[in-house]
């Protein structure tokens, strides 16, 4: 007979907080990542912004309900926040949630600037302090062991870069080049390390192996960042990054085959930031160039963020119906 307590009638409605991960808000990040490519398209085609609006309102819902539900884990659930905090892989994603607030702020801007603002201020300040408390948790306190490493490291690093896309119309120049100036850094610091583990450690974990797709994410968010800190001018770098973005749609596009195979886990929304990234940039870089190819590219992309999107939703849902989210691992 187990002695593992049976928790009383009051205590079942949280029983499964202990289990709701951090890795919801990458949910978050896609919703709004949606939502600024769809407006991108919008612009870029003549299209109203019914859409992107619509995009744009499940995104600020979905975001409430999630911080609210993580919230009550943190208020209940201290010792499973605790732990979640201190797991190697969990950690980096963190700061998926300040990453969400400078998206939805970037989303605000072109309709409600001074709301923009102040979420802006609230993600980029919270974006601040988890990027040292990641980085701080990762060198300060015990060693890694290379299975820990994913490209999931990326997301602080992604966090940083996303500043200046709200913050240079919003007027903050100087903590926008701060900012971009770090996850720059960083970004580079990270890849030869999740280089070094992918080629020369055992494969990602299933549950892991949908990251590879956020090595999209680092050069098409700072191809963005760095047109809004150049004053939108396709310069050399600006061609640099948006460069290494194709040729990191290549890596992943020859793993595509080993990602069709896995089963469904929330790590699969790890698809849809960087999607939505590569169409934003695809679309802009279309624009500076008057590319003809690159907006049907960018075409293309929207298209395949769209099914991604609705494939990610769908596959969530039944698997809350299935009662398969928010489980012990």
């Amino acid at each position: 007979m187990s002695d593992t307590p049976i928790p009383t009638r009051s205590e079942m409605p949280f029983s499964r907080l202990a289990h709701f991960p951090v890795t919801f808000f990458a949910c978050v990040m896609g919703l709004a990542g949606l939502t600024l490519a769809l407006h991108r398209a919008e612009l870029s085609f003549g299209w109203g912004n019914t859409a992107s609006s619509a995009a744009l309102a499940v995104t600020l819902m979905v975001f409430v309900l999630i911080s609210a539900v993580f919230t009550m884990k943190a208020l209940r659930k201290t010792k499973d926040f605790a732990a979640e905090w201190h797991h190697p892989v969990k950690l980096a994603f963190f700061p998926a949630i300040s990453i969400s607030l400078l998206l939805i702020s970037a989303a605000l801007l072109p309709m409600a600037e001074g709301i923009a603002r102040i979420v802006w201020l609230v993600g980029a300040t919270a974006q601040g302090a988890l990027t040292l408390a990641v980085l701080s948790g990762w060198i300060g306190h015990r060693p890694f062991q290379p299975m820990h490493i994913s490209p999931a490291w990326f997301i602080p690093a992604v966090g940083n870069v996303v500043v200046p896309i709200a913050g240079i119309p919003l007027g903050f120049a100087e903590t926008s080049w701060m900012f971009f100036s770090a996850g720059l850094m960083f970004w580079l610091v990270l890849l030869t390390l999740v280089m070094n583990r992918l080629i020369f450690h055992d494969p990602l974990p299933a549950r892991l192996y949908p990251t590879l797709v956020i090595l999209l994410a680092p050069p098409a968010v700072a191809f963005l960042g760095w047109l809004q800190l150049n004053g939108g001018v396709l310069d050399p770098m600006a061609r640099v990054l948006y460069g290494l973005t194709l040729v990191f749609l290549g890596l992943v596009l020859t793993q595509a085959p080993g990602l069709i195979r896995l089963p469904f886990a929330i790590s699969w929304w790890a698809l849809s930031f960087p999607v939505a990234g590569l169409t934003i940039a695809t679309l802009r870089f279309a624009e500076l160039s008057g590319s003809r190819a690159h907006l049907i590219a960018g075409s293309i992309f929207l298209a395949a963020l769209c099914v991604i999107m609705a494939g990610l939703v769908a596959r969530t849902v039944l698997a809350i119906l299935r009662d398969e989210i928010c489980r012990p691992e």
